[in-house]
């Protein structure tokens, strides 16, 4: 018989999910109008999934770093970067920030502030619809 009991969320992890909900409803809305850019297709689609409208570029599309940076600055005067945290979104995070300064700087915080809030329980974009379920109890048990 399958188990479909839910695990009630404490009061912590849901603090922590409302938090969470609030900084993905502040990008969303940043979204509207300046693009996001992340590394594959299963954070774009994620993004897609937490409510994000606007454009969302995947670093992936076989260019190298500077010429994706080059198009990237000629497209667009301002855009956000939620590359993952783990130690290869750390690098392309350094690369892609550095090639591209003055255009992300203003919606750093984002990023940083995400990393707070899912703390060591996932280290990229693709895994936020599911923490957030989680934590706020929708998640069955397997």
């Amino acid at each position: 018989m399958l188990n479909t009991s839910k695990k009630m969320p404490s009061p912590d992890d849901i603090e922590r999910a409302g938090r969470l909900r609030e900084v993905l409803e502040a990008l969303a809305e940043v979204n509207k109008r300046v693009p996001v850019i992340v590394e594959g297709k299963r954070d774009a689609t994620a993004l897609k999934t937490l409510g994000f409208s606007g454009e969302v570029i995947t670093l992936h599309g076989g260019k190298g770093i500077y010429e994706f940076c080059e198009d990237i600055a000629e497209r667009y005067p301002k855009v956000m970067l939620l590359l993952d945290w783990d130690d290869k979104g750390e690098k392309l995070h350094s690369s892609l920030s550095g090639n591209l300064t003055g255009q992300w700087e203003e919606f750093s915080a984002f990023r940083g502030i995400l990393k707070v809030l899912c703390q060591k329980d996932i280290k990229d974009i693709e895994g936020i619809p599911k923490l957030l379920e989680r934590l706020e109890g929708n998640e069955y048990p397997r």
